[in-house]
């Protein structure tokens, strides 16, 4: 049973950490910094 609960909770954690970065990348001034920030790599 504990080897389920355990797959569960990393499921469920992966889905947030999905969300969390969805999230963030619905920011404009976080995607324009990341853009700025790898074509400055260039």
């Amino acid at each position: 049973m504990s080897g389920n609960v355990r797959r569960l909770l990393g499921f469920a954690l992966a889905a947030v950490a999905l969300f969390a970065v969805f999230m963030a990348y619905l920011n404009p001034h976080l995607v324009v910094d990341l853009a700025a920030r790898v074509w400055a790599c260039f």
